[in-house]
């Protein structure tokens, strides 16, 4: 057998963002083992064009539907010879093609859950880096990929890391393999050591410089209020049947440690690596083997030390939130992740302070109402009618003042 018969072909969903340009770096590096079959982006056709002249996909998606005629131009003038779609529905069609092999599902946000929940009904393996789906539905989506014999990994540092440190079966997994503790680490963000009552002055541009890693605005957002660790926990929930008392997050700031597992014999598991999204990308495409990549191994010896600390509620009550949403049930986890995009667009915007971000999270969550959706499609209903709530609580918010400046 050849070596292109062997190629497993891969569809990237976003790939002009920070996960989608990770993923493609791999694939440049194993063009062996992998190869295009689609491109998907929002808007970015600029950097779907550069992608496309290098990977050569058969199919191209641009989510927006205005710029459909400009990307068919583009590509036809440089005769590359990919079919163009347009729209969220051609997500779901590009999935679900009989030839892709692995669908890396990297769209932010709520977004992309419909292509994730289409890819696994055709048992696909999908790796998955944005955590909001899995917040969203993860229960569901575990359902439907035993029923399809489909593959969900985790690529996110985080779960990536459980999912290494946890016995070598692919999730989801049942809590019954001796472990009494999943330790998810967080950073903490650019505000760990920023006094409280200096919070609601951050600006935007401060909020989203990380410290460790490149990421896109929202999730940057999310990284600062530490809500994206609270999603975490949520997905871990669901992925690896962990009752949410389980669950601990620990405050690590060098970003080594990405996490751990705590076994009852007193055993603690740990994947340690330097901050580089191809780590976790390029374990899960080749996963079950492990196969050598161009990336900065670590260096014990240059860690001069790591350190560990319990986060603080009080700065970070959005980490908070995420854990009460749990005990409330599917519709609060739901609304929750909803509300929360909702309001950072807010702060983003410049509507509202940084400290105004989780205020305000609670007060629509507490105001909002819904009974627990049954079906996939009732999550989308869910979805739908706390983000409509949550925009009309941010248009009529109430600020001190107007902020302005990025």
């Amino acid at each position: 057998m050849t070596a292109i018969a062997e190629q497993k072909r891969v569809c990237v969903l976003g790939s002009t963002g920070s996960v989608g340009v990770s993923t493609l770096s791999v694939i440049l590096q194993q063009s062996d083992r992998f190869q295009v079959f689609a491109l998907t982006a929002h808007s970015n056709i600029d950097l779907l064009m550069e992608q496309c002249r290098v990977f050569h996909p058969k199919y191209l998606v641009v989510t927006n539907p205005d710029l459909y005629q400009a990307l068919s131009v583009r590509v036809k003038v440089d005769c590359l010879g990919a079919v163009v779609m347009s729209g969220s529905e051609s997500l779901n069609e590009i999935v679900s093609h009989e030839d892709v092999d692995i669908i890396v599902a990297g769209i932010v946000g709520a977004a992309g859950l419909d292509s994730i929940y289409h890819a696994l009904c055709r048992g696909k393996r999908v790796l998955v880096a944005n955590k909001e789906p899995l917040v969203m539905a993860g229960d569901f989506l575990v359902d439907v990929a035993k029923k399809n014999h489909a593959t969900i990994l985790p690529i996110d540092s985080e779960h990536n890391a459980i999912f290494q440190c946890l016995s070598q079966c692919v999730p989801p997994y049942l809590h019954d393999q001796g472990i009494s503790k999943i330790l998810l680490t967080a950073s903490g963000g650019p505000f760990l050591n920023t006094p409280i009552d200096e919070l609601k002055n951050v600006s935007v541009s401060q909020a989203i410089k990380h410290p460790k890693w490149e990421m896109g605005r929202k999730i940057s957002i999310d990284s600062a209020t530490m809500m994206n660790k609270g999603l975490e926990v949520i997905e871990a929930h669901y992925l690896f049947a962990a009752p949410v008392d389980t669950i601990e997050v620990v405050v690590h700031p060098q970003s080594i440690v990405h996490s751990m597992v705590q076994y009852v014999d007193g055993s603690t598991l740990a994947q340690l690596a330097y901050p580089d999204m191809r780590v976790p990308i390029g374990h899960a495409l080749n996963y079950p083997h492990r196969v050598a990549l161009n990336v900065k191994p670590l260096c014990l010896e240059d860690m001069s030390s790591l350190q560990f600390q319990a986060p603080d509620f009080k700065r970070f009550p959005c980490l908070l939130l995420a854990y009460e949403s749990l005990t409330k049930g599917r519709a609060a986890v739901v609304s929750l992740n909803a509300i929360n995009e909702v309001v950072v667009a807010g702060f983003l915007d410049n509507k509202i302070r940084f400290s105004d971000i989780s205020i305000l999270i609670e007060s629509v969550m507490t105001d909002f109402n819904a009974s627990n959706p049954n079906t996939i499609e009732e999550v989308f209903d869910v979805n739908a009618a706390a983000r409509e709530f949550a925009t009309e609580h941010l248009s009529k918010f109430k600020a001190a003042e107007v902020y302005g400046g990025v």
